[in-house]
């Protein structure tokens, strides 16, 4: 019996996967494919949910300028989606588009219209009016105006909105697991499943680390489009 044993156990070397420890390098180097494919995977998803909701907040926020009585219907509806627990929201966007990764980043671009139309909006507003004046003064009008003027000054509380926007989807990016497309969040899931614990700490690792690198970015982008506010020691 005891030789049974030995046997046994020297089939089964023990490791920290074997232990089921919460760091394990051995892990990490034997599902390094699997892991690449979730952290890809969940920035493709980040970036494109940010990319696409900004785009349509720039459009929500002109509009609401061109029209102000158009501010409260849209900020109501932004609010309302934002409220939306995700797994209502994922599963009523499922029956239009599926178990797919436009499921997830349609609804993760609801989620960030609150936000940043907010933003947006109100670092257009916050330009201060003889700025304005001056620009038209000089020829400024309409696009110009806004791309030349408003726009660049409105950048820091864009920005702003920007880095809430992003770290939020990374973490809301991980939900999309109910819809078989979570990155990161499907090896949470699996390794809550599975009771395996250097999977579980892995990818939640991963995730806070993805959100602090896209809030550095940002704060990176936001330097470079704003030379102006730079302090010179």
């Amino acid at each position: 019996m005891g030789r049974s044993q030995a046997v046994h156990s020297a089939t089964l070397p023990e490791n920290c996967m074997t232990r089921n420890d919460w760091i394990c390098r051995e892990y990490v180097e034997s599902r390094s494919d699997l892991i690449v494919d979730a952290l890809r995977e969940h920035v493709v998803i980040t970036v494109m949910s940010v990319a696409i909701g900004f785009v349509v907040s720039i459009l929500l926020a002109l509009t609401i300028r061109r029209w102000r009585r158009l501010a409260a219907p849209i900020f109501g509806t932004s609010t309302v989606l934002y409220t939306i627990p995700s797994i209502a929201m994922f599963a009523l966007l499922f029956t239009v588009t599926g178990l797919t990764v436009t499921t997830v980043v349609i609804g993760l671009v609801l989620y960030s219209l609150t936000i940043l139309v907010r933003g947006i909006l109100t670092g257009l507003d916050g330009v201060p009016a003889d700025v304005r004046e001056a620009a038209v003064g000089m020829g400024h009008d309409g696009v110009r105006l806004l791309l030349k003027v408003e726009l660049p000054l409105a950048l820091p509380t864009i920005f702003a909105a920007l880095r809430v926007t992003a770290v939020s989807t990374v973490a809301l990016t991980t939900l999309g697991v109910l819809v078989g497309h979570g990155g990161l969040g499907q090896l949470i899931f699996q390794g809550l499943q599975s009771n395996f614990r250097a999977e579980v700490l892995t990818a939640s690792v991963l995730c806070v680390l993805l959100a602090l690198v896209a809030d550095l970015v940002l704060v990176g982008a936001q330097r470079l489009g704003t030379p102006w506010r730079r302090t010179v020691s």
